[in-house]
């Protein structure tokens, strides 16, 4: 007769369920107070403006006006609302534990077919860091998304790429990823329909509630946006201001609830910054499409294939960071799901920009909310730590760009990872 003997979880495992846990109980205790006195805490109190609004009649963002987001964030803004108003923040507390709790079980598990718990232990971390943002912005949805939207690619591109999809209907960000995997994946015409299916069904429901005319409203809502004072392309005219540059000074914006710098030269920026984006993307994806012409003509390309999809879409995403005039904290939680799936696909090879995330994380909480009154005050040292931060990210950039030159000309075998995911662990190149 044999008896069935329960794996007990190692230390690890538990320190990490229980650092994942504590770090929402914190953060929800800590800006609790402020949210029943009705202050701005993160985009929480706007998302929860916007479902009163719809619910009390007021229009639907989407079915009724144009909305800066796509109409899938509808559904992570409204759910809590149902559950009444005085249960929003509890309800999404709760919504995004369970998000990240399902990202973090999905690291573990892949991470014990190979002993190895790094990519785990780097997304509690980079949660725990980036927690004032991370739990309370939308990226909180879209981050463990992507995560599985990843890690499910090889074995399960159906629903890889509806997840993609839907990530990408609640924010723009995660269209970088399936940039990627079209280009890159055998399994990118399953992507794509899946894809097209999971739009297909967005655009039936807004077309029923009678918003058709806004559904792309988000694509150009931003044009209009002056820069933001944390963007990387916003550096000289911080300076210039801090410096005291005739013209140039911080402002606030009223209606996007955002800050912004301005002075001497920054309309050509300002008119310009999109082009440049667009440019940058384009190169980027010709040379991962040269990247990946050369990995088809390898023998047994499928582990490359992974590390190929990895490398572009942390190349496009964190190009969409650098690039952008809008810098937003939560834009750091753009890079770090990707990140902590590479530590997945093979950890040595991703120490290197795991290591900058976490430090970009951590001067990224210290500018917002640590010390952002003195940022906006142009206090020269705050300047100086944005400005490191923003050198981290350009550096991450580098980093995934001299991969990807190396996969697209070096004649060599390409230098990426070599195992496909769920695969056993090899020590030797294909």
């Amino acid at each position: 007769m044999s008896t069935y003997v329960r794996e007990r979880p190692d230390r690890t495992t538990v320190a990490l369920w229980g650092i994942m846990i504590l770090t929402h109980v914190v953060i929800f205790v800590a800006v609790l107070p402020a949210m029943l006195a009705g202050q701005y805490v993160g985009d929480i109190n706007v998302y929860s403006n916007w479902a009163t609004d719809a619910l009390s009649g007021h229009g639907w963002p989407v079915f009724a006006h144009d909305w800066v987001y796509p109409a899938g964030a509808l559904l992570p803004v409204m759910l809590p609302k149902v559950f009444g108003a005085w249960a929003y923040e509890i309800v999404w507390f709760v919504m995004i534990l369970a998000a990240n709790s399902f990202a973090l079980w999905g690291l573990i598990r892949w991470g014990r077919k190979l002993r190895d718990q790094t990519a785990a232990i780097f997304w509690v971390a980079t949660v725990a860091i980036l927690s004032p943002v991370a739990l309370l912005r939308l990226e909180g949805f879209t981050a463990p998304a992507v995560i599985f939207g990843l890690l499910f690619l090889a074995t399960r591109p159906k629903l890889a790429g509806a997840l993609l999809a839907a990530a990408t209907w609640i924010k723009v960000w995660p269209a970088a990823v399936l940039v990627s995997v079209v280009v890159v994946s055998t399994k990118r015409w399953v992507v794509v329909v899946m894809g097209f299916a999971v739009t297909a069904v967005v655009t039936l429901v807004v077309w029923l509630g009678g918003g058709i005319h806004h559904l792309t409203s988000f694509v150009n809502a931003q044009n209009g946006r002056a820069l933001q004072i944390e963007a990387t392309l916003s550096t000289p005219w911080l300076w210039m201001a801090v410096f005291h540059v005739p013209g140039a000074h911080h402002i606030h914006d009223t209606a996007l609830v955002t800050e912004e710098i301005t002075g001497p030269g920054d309309q050509w920026m300002i008119q310009n910054a999109t082009w440049l984006l667009l440019v940058v993307m384009a190169a980027i994806i010709v040379l991962l499409v040269t990247a990946t012409l050369r990995l088809s003509r390898l023998t047994h390309p499928m582990g490359k294939e992974v590390d190929l999809v990895l490398v572009g879409a942390l190349s496009l995403a964190s190009a969409f960071i650098v690039f952008n005039k809008v810098g937003s904290p939560q834009y750091m939680l753009w890079l770090t799901p990707i990140v902590a799936v590479g530590l997945v696909v093979r950890p040595p090879d991703w120490k290197v920009p795991a290591i900058l995330m976490v430090a970009i994380g951590v001067l990224t909480t210290l500018v917002f909310p640590c010390f952002y009154n003195s940022l906006l005050d142009l206090n020269p040292l705050l300047a100086l730590v944005l400005g490191a931060r923003n050198l981290l990210l350009i550096v991450v950039l580098g980093w995934s760009i001299s991969k990807l030159g190396q996969a697209a000309f070096v004649r060599h075998a390409i230098p990426l990872g070599t195992r496909p995911l769920g695969a056993a662990i090899r020590s030797t190149s294909y």
